[in-house]
């Protein structure tokens, strides 16, 4: 079977070329050159999994019952908890504890990990390139520190436009691709048709899906410990103004979308809503309950005159490997099934896959449910690979920064445009905390 056949793969790589790398982990100060593997055995792996990727886990135990498993679940870091960072603290200075593979639901915890030398090196012999080069492109940046892959990135949560393809017809409107005309059309729906909405400002993730589309230099990771803040560019200002415009017309909401009263109240009233892959699902079909045929997918508008199409991320998921593990061979080989095979993330993942042949079958799956208006394929398979790459992954949340400094400045009836200074103070101050060199 395929996926014996995978693993075999896997460990013939495995010991030796690890091997050849050299030096030690201490867990005080990971590296590529510096991992050594444990000595290894054929005992249990252990694998901690929060609870959606549970089910991944116990697929893979019932199709290879003779690999020997522990399954636990923890939240998953959910909400940047810092669980796992803490639990690893404990397991560096007792010496023991270590899960051999674990799932989190952040992008960034590499930005601790390597230098707790906690995950091992994937592209040093671990596992082969042919296979890496199966991701997305640039899914797994947030993984890749100095040239060295560290983790393997679950899901991709790249934005789209999605919209509402029964309204847009029967009202005589074009899907914008411009953000000029995503504005106009706006402030059209304002005057034509009040109450509607063309998207929504009140998540902790809004500037993952505006400023980072737009190419907003708030959070460029230019090294390990060192971030360049800047939210006075055009990329920032230029998209504040957009949302402080829509906001006024009340054509943006600035609830979330998550919330009752947005729920109740609005989720009738969406004719456009920029956000991540996983809307379609989990928010449009799921949340709002929006009957089936009515809503479609775009590219995310553009500035006008910007010829390279840029879209930013709302979450995702990674999976890592302990540089402690005693049991490679077992360990790498649920962790390449767990990433790329379609058993689970082209036929059960929740999101979309950052495996490109797994996302492929996912994709069918989705249109093969008949809720969509139109193939959705195209859209979402060219935006996974026009993630901006200089929106960073850093240590600190950029969620909770706006959520502490911008969203209730919003609130209180401040424009996004005026808080832009503050937000570009609280980042560096963050950032700083966290003991990186900031450059503004």
């Amino acid at each position: 079977m395929r996926r014996i056949t995978l693993a075999t793969a896997v460990t013939a790589l495995t010991l030796g070329a690890l091997t050849a790398c050299g030096g030690g982990t201490t867990g005080t100060a990971g590296g590529a050159a510096s991992f050594k593997p444990a000595a290894q055995g054929d005992g249990p792996i252990t694998v901690w999994v929060d609870a959606t990727r549970l089910a991944a886990a116990k697929l893979y135990q019932q199709q290879n019952p003779q690999v020997k498993m522990k399954i636990v679940t923890y939240d998953g870091d959910a909400n940047g908890s810092n669980y796992l960072q803490t639990k690893v603290s404990l397991f560096n200075r007792t010496g023991s504890g270590w899960p051999d593979v674990v799932f989190s639901t952040q992008n960034n915890e590499t930005s601790w990990a390597v230098q707790a030398g906690f995950t091992a090196p994937l592209n040093k012999g671990l596992i082969p390139q042919s296979t890496l080069d199966g991701w997305a492109t640039g899914a797994n940046a947030p993984c890749t520190v100095n040239g060295t892959l560290y983790c393997l990135r679950n899901d991709l949560s790249q934005t789209v436009l999605w919209y509402n393809a029964k309204l847009m017809k029967q009202w005589g409107y074009q899907v914008p691709t411009t953000w000029e005309q995503y504005q106009a059309l706006g402030l059209k729906v304002a005057t034509e048709h009040p109450g509607y909405l063309v998207g929504s400002a009140g998540d902790t993730f809004t500037p993952e899906i505006y400023m980072w589309a737009s190419k907003c230099g708030a959070n460029q990771v230019t090294g390990p410990k060192a971030v360049t803040v800047n939210t006075s560019g055009p990329g920032c200002t230029k998209m504040a103004s957009l949302l402080d415009t829509l906001i006024k017309a009340k054509a943006m909401a600035t609830s979330s979308v998550f919330s009752t009263d947005f729920n109740k109240n609005l989720a009738s009233k969406v004719l456009m809503m920029p956000g991540p892959s996983w809307f379609g699902g989990a928010l449009f079909q799921g949340g709002f309950k929006t009957p089936k045929g009515q809503i479609a997918v775009a590219p995310m508008p553009q500035w006008a005159g910007d010829d390279t199409p840029s879209v930013g991320n709302v979450g995702g998921g990674t999976w890592l490997l302990s540089s402690h593990s005693k049991n490679l061979k077992a360990a790498t080989a649920f962790l390449t099934w767990v990433t790329t095979s379609n058993d689970y993330q082209g036929k059960l993942a929740p999101g979309y896959p950052a495996y490109s042949a797994a996302a492929m079958t996912w994709m069918s799956g989705q249109i093969s449910s008949g809720y969509y208006a139109s193939d959705i394929t195209q859209t979402l398979q060219a935006a996974a690979n026009q993630i901006w790459s200089g929106w960073g992954y850093p240590q600190f949340s950029q969620e909770a920064i706006w959520a502490a400094k911008v969203t209730p400045g919003m609130t209180a009836g401040k424009s996004i445009a005026s808080l832009l200074p503050t937000w570009q103070t609280a980042i560096a101050n963050y950032a700083q905390s966290d003991g990186y060199k900031v450059s503004q």
